[in-house]
């Protein structure tokens, strides 16, 4: 190994935050939730209750901190 690699944690974590916001969208939508309604509900209120405890999505999106979950998803709205 002559190369250094280099590491980019703000990709990795974004990658993070952008796999967890699809799995629990799918995890809400195959529960028959609006996942839309629900994770806004979620990060705007902070209640975890907007989020079903259906295959873990509840722990799932609370792993991640709301604000980064905002910050994520309003820099993909305005690539």
């Amino acid at each position: 190994m002559e190369n250094t690699s280099l590491f980019k944690v703000e990709e990795m974590a974004n990658a993070n935050v952008k796999m967890i916001i699809k799995e629990v969208k799918e995890i809400l939508t195959e529960k028959g939730y609006n996942a839309v309604n629900q994770i806004v509900g979620y990060l705007m209120s902070g209640d975890p209750g907007y989020i079903s405890n259906y295959k873990g999505a509840r722990e799932k999106i609370t792993s991640i901190d709301r604000a980064e979950c905002l910050s994520f998803i309003l820099k993909e709205y305005l690539k």
